[in-house]
């Protein structure tokens, strides 16, 4: 048999390939094809059964009741946020680990990137709820110059996550930075330009592709994030809760609502396409 797969290279990949796309496209594609389907389906209002009838009532119904609108607006804001925290926080702590930090340090700090990724979820984000809660440690730290701690709402929602994805952002950015040809930095200081025009126009240029890829992650699992927000978002909603809430009483009203993450995310990655950060990946 070793020998027939061996004259039959075709045949090789054929079955080392064979099992992980059935896997991906009937549990994963078939998944989203039911999502799909099931977005066009009824509820009996009186037993809360799913009635296998076409309809467009529930896609209707999400675009124009204005809590739902509402709570679309705030969930894609919510994660445009996340990915712009992300991103302010993590080019910098990435240009640190890759090029000033000595080299004999610069494996340790990546680890220490990865540190927080092999935490539990909900202990993250419960350590968090303890910080931002009243009397705190965020009170305790800014109760001497006046201040009191964001407490639980939008804006702690919006820094749990950033801290919970800012990993996602860091390691593509540092490894393009690692990457990135020294003589490039060496070229454009010996032909007069200032430390700015270096990072505008040969820095950024080459890193870009890479901060596009991190922002796919923090944007799309900040946009489908329903536990964070019921942890430390006090009364706030975000389109994950909807889902969640409608997952037992009205299935298919929860599938309506659960197609608005996927097509933002493919229209988040259609605009990427479009400014080209994404040619150099």
């Amino acid at each position: 048999m070793a020998g027939a797969l061996h004259r039959r290279p075709r045949l090789r990949l054929a079955l080392l390939l064979t099992a992980p796309l059935l896997w991906l496209a009937v549990l994963y594609l078939g998944s989203l094809a039911m999502l799909f389907v099931s977005a066009f389906w009824t509820t009996n209002s009186f037993t809360s059964q799913v009635v296998r009838v076409w309809s467009t009532d529930n896609l209707r119904a999400v675009l124009t009741t204005p809590v739902y609108r509402e709570v679309i607006v705030r969930s894609v804001g919510v994660a445009l946020a996340v990915t712009v925290l992300c991103a302010v926080i993590g080019f910098p702590l990435a240009f640190f680990t890759a090029r000033v930090a000595p080299r004999r340090w610069r494996p340790l700090l990546v680890v220490a990137v990865l540190t927080p990724l092999w935490a539990s979820y909900l202990v993250k984000v419960y350590a968090w709820r303890l910080i931002l809660s009243e009397g705190g440690l965020a009170d305790w730290m800014l109760r001497p110059f006046g201040l009191d701690g964001p407490g639980f709402g939008l804006p702690a929602a919006v820094l749990t996550l950033t801290y919970l994805w800012l990993p996602y952002m860091i390691l593509p950015v540092h490894t393009a930075l690692a990457q990135l040809p020294t003589g490039l930095l060496e070229a454009s200081a010996d032909l007069g330009a200032r430390p700015a025009r270096t990072f505008r126009s040969v820095v950024l240029p080459l890193v870009l592709p890479s901060v596009a890829a991190g922002s796919v992650f923090t944007f799309s699992l900040s946009l489908g994030d329903y536990i964070t927000v019921q942890i430390v978002g006090g009364k706030t909603q975000l389109i994950g809760n909807l889902v969640y809430s409608n997952i037992e009483l009205n299935l298919p009203m929860a599938a309506a609502l659960g197609l608005v993450p996927v097509v933002v995310i493919v229209l988040y990655l259609l605009a990427l396409r479009r400014t080209g950060a994404l040619s150099g990946l």
